[in-house]
């Protein structure tokens, strides 16, 4: 099946980071995975994600999408190919997947929040003990982070006093206390009310603004077409069609993509 690659501009990033005209933050080259007894999940996948933009992963649900996000960092063990963080192998034996880990951010469906623990000592757990940052110092991030992100009064309440909503908002400060170089989003919202999805996009929307590099896996296709700078649409584990969202939603190429979208709008969905 052949596909389509329009290839995004990267905004303008913070002093200090990577500029526009570097190579990609992750780059994933005939990425192969498969489960139990031959099953494909992932098959020859190329990517290219540039600084400062986010890409929005697009698919039925099993369509690789989250096995796609778990191998960028690490979680599964790729079967074929290769990735790169900034230009090194992070799939080479001999790295070191804790300091690959360290550089980049996750955020599951579910929370996994420590329920014995504040929100405060579940944002800090990893800086302090990963990162070795003082409690201080990674206190007055954490903190900084919560009121940033709505949360200024919460540090000290425990997880099953919160909606999910600011459960999830939380995930996200823990994901960014470290001080990612790229932040990996797997269907953040689906474990929500509808009512509360706004609220945890929103986050996303302000994060692009300062450019955070993120890849999102999501079946909020309206969000997808509103926020990404790339959309990849996966089908079987393939990556089937990939370009703007302007040209992936509104001049889809492959009848696979047609197909899938016009079901989409069939279920008010875009």
């Amino acid at each position: 099946m052949s596909t389509t690659d329009d290839t995004p501009r990267p905004a303008a990033g913070p002093a200090g980071e990577a500029a526009p005209g570097d190579g990609p933050v992750l780059r994933l080259e005939s990425v192969r995975k498969t489960y139990g007894r031959g099953t494909v999940v992932l098959r020859d996948v190329d990517l290219a994600v540039a600084p400062h933009t986010v890409t929005a992963l697009i698919g039925a649900s099993g369509s690789g999408k989250s096995t796609l996000l778990r191998c960028a960092n690490l979680l599964e063990e790729i079967d074929d190919g290769a990735i790169f963080l900034d230009g090194a192998e992070i799939t080479d034996p001999r790295a070191d997947v804790d300091a690959v880990r360290r550089r980049i951010g996750v955020v599951f469906q579910a929370y996994n929040l420590f329920p014995h623990m504040t929100v405060l000592d579940n944002i800090t757990l990893a800086p302090r003990r990963v990162h070795g940052v003082p409690r201080a110092e990674a206190e007055a991030r954490a903190r900084e982070l919560l009121e940033r992100l709505g949360l200024g009064g919460r540090a000290g309440e425990y997880p099953d006093r919160l909606s999910g909503g600011q459960q999830q908002r939380v995930a996200i400060v823990r994901a960014l206390a470290g001080r990612p170089r790229l932040l990996l989003l797997d269907e953040i919202t689906a474990a929500l009310d509808p009512e509360l999805v706004g609220e945890v996009l929103g986050v996303v929307r302000d994060l692009k603004e300062e450019g955070m590099t993120m890849v999102i896996a999501t079946h909020e296709m309206g969000f997808a077409r509103e926020v990404a700078d790339q959309v990849c649409f996966l089908d079987g584990g393939v990556v089937v069609e990939r370009g703007t969202p302007e040209r992936v939603f509104g001049d889809p190429r492959q009848d696979r993509t047609r197909q899938f979208l016009r079901r989409i709008i069939e279920a008010g969905r875009l």
